[in-house]
């Protein structure tokens, strides 16, 4: 086992709250030092905003866990000084095939267009991720940024009030309590948080069970997704197959629901499942064995009081799609910029119930799609297996019925259609770049779009001169002016047909509203939407 697993990276240190005859209050507390955890706080305190980690281990995580990263949350985390070491260290890939038995039925490329500075996909261990965002939260301390890690502080019990929250978190040395005007929880799946407050998951929990495995070995497979429906050696159940760095493989195998788990995580057994599917002679070590059950389920709503739930915290989905990690880094890419408004008093906490609603309707595409993978990938009756076999055959040589094989729909991220956030639309503007949608990146003359955008609200604007200062209730609106010919690709992302474009970004690099032309008053009443100043 690698040593990473092993080694504390923020281990318990006593901190000076622990000594205080009083509750120390402060502006926001994260529980869970996860992926999710540390992007919202990173996030706060790049922005100045006050934050204190806290967390029940000292470590990563053990096990590859969440391996796929997409496109849109390699943006987020580049904007939060974590995404280069990623991409550098990640194996990047863009195809995937579907297999049905020995036949290869399908292939499809996830980015076939040029002009991105971050690739479609890339695979690389949750644990390299959070190695890389705590030496995030390490430069940002460096800084004099106030941000806190606190390993070994469980947090025992949670009360909540009007103007804060308490906290009761135990560690080596005992017990004490905090306040907190903010808590975020983003303490996982089985979250301690939701159950204190005594809140719970809808949903669908489906009855199958999938066995990981990482594996250590070389091999010369392609860096590509590997898909099975029915193959040879897992007969009538699917496998998958995805390349790691290090040399580890990343298998998963269908075993059906009626399954002693604790004896098919034994090694003696799994190991002649991946000699089956890796020949007898492949020569590999596990690194890492789990089993997980299909879930397609979140809570309500996200907000409770003062209490903000992120990530697996709030919802969950089946791992084919890759939509956890990745929709947990939008909940946090989301939230942010909301709370900081909030905390400054330029926004009113309001605004913070536009987080569960958009994250809620992001969960809610997620679990549709997932659903439907998990549909096809388990069909429930005789009669569904006969229509997915039929399509997998069909697939192999006509290209209509390519669309509807489902072997998990890859994350995409999500547009906040009908939000209460969104201002005006031009509708002779680019349909994909619609208000609520994020924005897309595209090759500068100097660099790339989306180094640009982020962190404050801004006004991008392409082919007009704005001279106004733009000043709202104390929220300072960027103007950056670009012209239409930086890249074929950001005038055809950006213009399509049009002359000239106006954009109001949201500091998540979201589009709050758009026009063709430029009109001051326009623009500060849809500051006014994306800030809920307007009283909504």
């Amino acid at each position: 086992m690698t040593k990473i697993f092993e080694t504390p990276m923020y281990p318990y240190k006593r901190s000076k709250d622990q000594d205080k005859t009083k509750p120390v209050r402060h502006p926001v507390v994260v529980i869970g030092a996860g992926p999710i955890g540390l992007g919202v706080a990173i996030d706060l305190v790049q922005q100045d905003v006050p934050v204190v980690i806290l967390d029940d281990n000292d470590k990563v995580s053990f096990g590859s866990r969440a391996i796929c990263f997409a496109k849109r949350p390699l943006e987020i985390l580049d904007r939060l000084g974590c995404g280069e070491p990623m991409v550098d260290k990640g194996v990047v890939w863009d195809t995937g095939k579907v297999f049905f038995d020995e036949r290869e039925v399908y292939k499809f490329n996830l980015l076939d267009e040029g002009g991105h500075k971050n690739p479609a996909f890339i695979n690389l261990q949750q644990y390299y991720l959070e190695e890389y965002m705590v030496n995030r939260v390490r430069e940002l301390q460096a800084e004099g940024k106030p941000i806190e890690l606190r390993g070994k502080n469980r947090v025992e019990a949670v009360g909540t009030h009007d103007d804060h929250v308490t906290i009761e978190v135990q560690t080596p040395d005992g017990s004490y309590l905090l306040e907190a005007d903010w808590l975020i929880a983003c303490d996982g799946a089985g979250s301690p948080t939701r159950r204190m407050l005594g809140l719970d998951f809808v949903g669908r929990v489906f009855e199958d069970n999938f066995l990981i495995a990482d594996v250590i070995m070389e091999a010369d497979f392609p860096t590509e997704r590997w898909f099975w429906f029915d193959p040879p050696f897992n007969r009538g159940q699917s496998a998958l197959l995805h390349k790691q760095p290090d040399n580890v493989w990343r298998i998963d195998l269908q075993l059906g629901w009626d399954i002693d788990r604790e004896k098919e995580m034994q090694p003696e057994n799994v190991i002649p499942r991946l000699h089956a599917m890796l020949g007898d002679d492949a020569k590999f070590e596990l690194e890492w064995v789990s089993i997980y059950t299909f879930q397609c389920r979140r809570m309500e709503a996200f907000r409770h009081g003062r209490v903000l739930f992120a990530g697996d915290a709030a919802h969950q989905v089946s791992p084919f799609g890759a939509r956890g990690a990745n929709s947990g880094l939008q909940d946090t890419d989301n939230l942010a910029w909301k709370l900081k408004l909030v905390l400054e008093g330029n926004a009113p906490d309001t605004l913070l119930d536009t987080y569960s609603d958009e994250r809620v309707y992001g969960a809610d595409e997620n679990i549709l799609n997932s659903s439907r993978s998990t549909d096809f990938i388990t069909p429930k009756s005789d009669i569904s297996r006969v229509f997915r076999n039929a399509v997998l055959d069909l697939s192999e040589h006509y290209e209509f019925a390519r669309p509807l094989v489902n072997s998990g729909r890859l994350s995409v991220p999500c547009t906040y259609d009908g939000s209460v956030l969104n201002g005006p639309d031009d509708e002779g503007l680019p349909v994909a770049l619609r208000p609520g949608s994020p924005a897309v990146d595209a090759p500068l003359k100097e660099g790339w779009l989306l180094d640009r955008l982020g962190d404050r609200f801004q006004l991008l604007v392409i082919g007009v001169k704005v001279n106004d200062s733009l000043d709202l209730g104390g929220i300072e609106t960027e103007i950056i002016h670009l012209s239409p010919d930086e890249s074929p690709e950001f005038a055809a992302r950006y213009l399509e047909d049009a002359k000239s474009a106006i954009y109001l970004m949201r500091p998540d690099q979201h589009v709050a509203a758009r026009w063709q032309s430029y009109d001051k008053a326009a623009v500060l009443d849809a500051l006014k939407t994306a800030t809920m100043q307007g009283g909504k």
